[in-house]
């Protein structure tokens, strides 16, 4: 067996070489890429993609795995030899489904369909978007047929992201979220509301920007093996452990959107440098799946960057920073700003309260335009209503609406779920730490971060997609996943803010 898994190995290894060049000429279109490069952008990066699948589903690869396949019930589940051969034996079948042209149809569809997005949106018109995203639904419809039919044609979709998670899995998460979600905003609205008119005013942004940089070091973030930048909209980028790039924005009236903003692509920067050296160029240097990256995402923007612990450390250098806006503010009142309730058109700039709504929206609108019950030129009208419904607010223009995030637009349709499964994921994981370390709180509040980065990379980082998201959290919570302890973060945390009793 040793020899055709390391011939294996070699096969792969050049697969994944191409993957992060298309992933680095996509971080450029969306970083540095002046307009007009868009279309040699999409060329290439169509013709990457391409060979990348064509590798990936040849026969030499194919006659490999068959080869090693019979192998699997003689070795160790949980060795790598193992889940080597299993993971990139199921990326091979799957990827064996879809023609090579069409991957590169996808592609060269995507590029253009994210520039499309990008000018429609700093118009605020959807229409100059609408016809790339009808093309971008039938694309996917395409891509469902491929395979055979599953329970519900979103699964499809979903399980590009999250490996074993149903549609049905998802609605049932929702069931249990929503409604105490929904009693804990109602509660809230019938409490006092929080100043945070220290928020609302103009500070430096070069100054906002060196302060994220000075939190993130600490945090742990490698400089030499990752960069930060400006985008559209912020993202992170993998382009192997040893290169991670991170963007974030200025949003205009919202100063602080930068810096957590920032603490969330670190958290998936951290992530990605911290997988195993090992997987390099294997299948299995990834992460697990979209939530098990948004837990990671979440749990350093929420659970660490807008906990009291934190600003007990952080809050007299931002102070010493900003005497001007801060200077008569304390660090409890800074503390409940910056975790103010409030209804809001935008999801990256939304509350942990109300955030799993925006969520929610999206996914229901996603399924119904694969199912066909909503055409592409209704949505605009769709989203509006739904977020009245649900947060009793209309955008007042598209780019705070329909056009306000890119996932569409990069053909990411299946993606929002893993922002509510990365938010129950965070707080399983943060419970199972606090227990392995009874002082996680004492320890932020001295700015100390190196335990929680050391025990996130022992359990969680360093097996990249080794082992699927259900099983993950098994072996480091003992429980599946279990929306609970998310809930009752939330609740406790809410309820000492606006002291609800």
């Amino acid at each position: 067996m040793h020899e055709p898994l390391t011939r294996l190995k070699l096969a792969v290894g050049e697969v994944v070489d191409l993957q992060r060049a298309a992933a680095l000429l996509e971080w450029d279109e969306q970083v540095y890429m002046p307009p007009g490069g868009a279309p040699a952008h999409g060329e290439m990066v169509a013709t990457i993609r391409k060979t990348a699948h064509e590798k990936l589903t040849s026969d030499d690869v194919g006659r490999l795995i068959d080869e090693l396949e019979p192998a699997l019930p003689s070795l160790d589940p949980d060795s790598d030899e193992h889940r080597i051969i299993s993971v990139t034996a199921r990326d091979y079948h799957k990827a064996a489904c879809v023609p090579s042209a069409f991957v590169a149809e996808l592609a060269q569809t995507v590029s253009t369909a994210q520039h499309a997005w990008i000018a429609a949106r700093a118009q605020s018109d959807y229409s100059k978007f609408s016809p790339h995203l009808a093309r971008l639904i039938e694309l996917k419809q395409r891509y469902i047929a491929f395979f055979p039919p599953r329970e519900h044609p979103y699964d499809t979709l979903l399980d590009e992201f999250e490996p074993g998670i149903t549609t049905a899995d998802v609605k049932a998460l929702f069931a249990i979220i929503r409604p105490r979600q929904v009693e804990l905003i109602r509660s809230i609205a019938d409490r006092p509301q929080v100043d945070d008119s220290f928020l609302r005013v103009p500070y430096a942004e070069n100054d906002l920007w060196k302060f994220g940089e000075e939190v993130i070091t600490t945090l742990g973030f490698d400089w030499t093996r990752g960069r930060q930048d400006r985008s559209v909209h912020p993202f992170a980028t993998g382009i192997g452990p040893d290169d991670v790039r991170i963007t974030t924005r200025i949003v205009p009236n919202e100063p602080f959107s930068l810096f957590f903003g920032t603490a969330h692509e670190t958290g998936h920067a951290l992530y990605e440098q911290g997988i195993a050296g090992d997987y390099r160029r294997s299948l299995l240097g990834d992460g697990a799946s979209l939530g098990i990256h948004e837990s990671q995402s979440r749990l350093w923007e929420n659970l660490v960057a807008r906990s009291w612990p934190f600003w007990q450390h952080f809050f007299p250098k931002l102070q010493q920073r900003f005497p001007t806006q801060l200077g008569t503010v304390s660090a409890e009142r800074f503390y409940r700003g910056i975790n103010k309730v409030q209804r809001s058109l935008i999801r990256v700039e939304s509350d942990e309260a109300t955030y799993n709504l925006h969520i929610m929206l999206r996914v229901e609108m996603e399924i119904a335009m694969l199912a066909g019950d909503v055409s592409v030129n209704d949505l605009p009208a769709l989203w509006n209503s739904r977020m009245q419904e649900y947060l009793g607010l209309t955008p007042d223009n598209d780019a705070r609406g329909i056009l306000q995030d890119i996932h569409w637009s990069i053909g990411a349709i299946g993606y929002f779920a893993t922002y509510t499964l990365g938010n129950v994921i965070s707080a399983q994981l943060w419970n199972a730490f606090g227990r392995a370390n009874p002082d996680r709180d004492a320890d932020i509040a001295r700015g100390e971060f190196a335990p929680l980065l050391t025990w996130l990379r022992s359990n969680v980082h360093r097996f990249g997609r080794k082992y699927k998201p259900q099983e993950l959290v098994e072996r480091v919570t003992s429980s599946r996943i279990d929306p609970e302890p998310y809930l009752q973060y939330l609740e406790s945390k809410y309820r000492r803010i606006y002291e609800i009793t």
